[in-house]
């Protein structure tokens, strides 16, 4: 219900051609909700507009919506909606760069496999779905690809056999120096420069 009234108000300012009261409303409806069409009917009345900045103003729309559901971490699905939608528009009005634009912040779509339980926990199975991964969440989460490498070099160390113990006797071991050594030895040959300067 608050929804339909909310669209009957944009709609009465649009009929009334109150196109800043409209941005107004719009921009006080997202403040509440941030619902990817919400955003998409932002971008269209934007357009519908059809003077000589309203291309450049749906795409300020449209980038605007993109962060906010990307901020709110909402559903994939509803950012996969928002720039299919924005690729329409710029299929339409726009030129091979801004599709290019738009382009780079699509999704890899990837099947993935999750193990599934009964209700009372038992496992029943794995099942396949689609996930979606942004180019921008990767770049937010770089160390993924390190932590996967580190786990496949711990399953592989697990999976060697323990090496001998070394030998314990005094001649078979070579000195060992500490990094305590090492640096007053450093603090030494300063010195020793400092002096004959």
């Amino acid at each position: 219900m608050p929804e339909m009234l909310w669209k009957s108000f944009i709609d009465f300012e649009i009929e009334q051609k109150a196109f800043d009261r409209v941005r107004q409303l719009y921009e006080r409806l997202l403040e509440r909700t941030s619902h990817v069409k919400v955003w998409v009917s932002y971008a269209q009345f934007e357009m519908s507009l059809a003077d000589e900045n309203a291309v450049q103003r749906a795409r300020v729309v449209f980038r605007k919506a993109l962060r906010a559901l990307q901020i709110n971490n909402s559903e994939k699905e509803e950012r996969v909606i928002l720039l299919e939608a924005w690729m329409d528009f710029e299929t339409e009005h726009g030129d091979a760069e801004s599709k290019a634009d738009v382009q780079k912040e699509m999704p890899k779509r990837v099947k993935k496999r999750r193990q599934i339980q009964t209700d009372d926990g038992v496992e029943a199975g794995w099942e396949e779905y689609f996930d979606y991964i942004f180019p921008s969440d990767e770049v937010a989460q770089p160390n993924l690809k390190l932590l996967a490498m580190a786990k496949q070099w711990k399953l592989q160390k697990q999976a060697e056999p323990e090496p001998e113990p070394a030998p314990t006797s005094g001649e078979d071991t070579a000195p060992s120096t500490s990094v305590a050594d090492d640096s007053d030895a450093q603090r030494e040959r300063e010195d020793t420069g400092n002096q004959s300067e």
